[in-house]
């Protein structure tokens, strides 16, 4: 009996001792953010932290309905309560849900301050100044350290290290880009400052001569199809805002397929690359790294 209860007593100091681990600093958009133990129940606004999360082996206990627009996540989050959207939480589930953190992105940062009154809550926003493969290597990292997981994150990141550098040097002397959003019949041009300008940024592809307003950096500058036959770019890479939302209406490809585009160098060439929707939805999680990277290099190489 007295043998017993001591194996009792080891296995609960040895799952305590689990459960925490030394004061971890963690760098947000709001500032560092100090853990003296690992957080276990998790409620995460941001798609590409819950992707990122999943590729760590770490659960989600609570988040939006984001498998709807990005099915590959539907695993990760079948058995997590819903929490809202990300960007309306629905306080009732949280406050029932209990989590004791909370993780919001870009989507949901307004509702920082109301969050903290349920939970510590982080923003993982990657800063401007910060290219956002970049930020969702940082990302990885942090996860690492946070949830004990350091060893898995040491792996991720060097694989994704090694994809980014592979594709740089695919795309080494092979001419310029222009970055297009199309939603509906719109279209808008992005630089390298925002969620898409890790293309310039990141992957160090020449920007083809464009001015663009870099304080619209997440929502471009609205171009027309008289301006993308005047830029005449060498690659276009098109992001399909409808479709990767789930909305009806004309896709990218129909929009572009026009006699004005059919003038560019990119559409002659064959050189135009469609991003996946998580670059829109989970920009700078590991799949959408793993997803655009691999296409834009083997593009690149043909």
């Amino acid at each position: 009996m007295f043998k017993k209860t001591l194996l009792t007593l080891a296995l609960a100091v040895s799952c305590s001792s689990l459960s925490f681990a030394k004061d971890v600093t963690i760098p947000t958009a709001r500032g560092d953010v100090t853990f003296t133990q690992t957080p276990t129940k998790l409620a995460i606004f941001e798609a590409a932290a819950i992707d990122t999360l999943a590729h760590l082996g770490v659960p989600v206990a609570g988040s939006p309905d984001v498998a709807r627009t990005l099915p590959y996540l539907k695993p990760a989050t079948e058995k997590a309560v819903n929490i809202g959207t990300v960007f309306e939480p629905n306080y009732e589930a949280l406050n029932s849900l209990k989590p004791d953190l909370i993780i919001v992105g870009s989507r949901a940062a307004k509702k920082v301050d109301e969050l903290k009154n349920i939970a510590t809550t982080i923003d993982v926003t990657t800063p401007k100044e910060v290219n956002t493969l970049q930020g969702g290597l940082n990302n990885i990292e942090n996860y690492g350290k946070l949830f004990n997981k350091e060893a898995e994150a040491a792996k991720l990141k060097a694989e994704l290290e090694t994809l980014i550098a592979e594709t740089k040097e695919a795309v080494k002397g092979k001419g310029n880009g222009l970055i297009v959003l199309v939603n509906g019949g719109k279209m808008s041009a992005f630089g390298p400052v925002g969620r898409l300008g890790w293309v310039h940024s990141a992957l160090n592809i020449p920007e083809a001569k464009f001015e663009v307003n870099t304080k619209g950096a997440n929502h471009g500058t609205p171009i027309s199809f008289e301006y993308l036959q005047k830029v005449n770019p060498d690659w276009l890479f098109v992001l399909d805002r409808t479709a990767a939302i789930g909305e009806e209406g004309k896709t990218a490809q129909e929009v572009l397929d026009n006699e004005l585009v059919h003038q560019t160098k990119a559409w002659k060439n064959g050189h135009v690359i469609y991003l996946s929707s998580s670059a829109y939805l989970a920009a700078g999680s590991v799949e959408q790294m793993r997803l655009d990277l691999n296409h834009i290099k083997q593009a690149f190489s043909k």
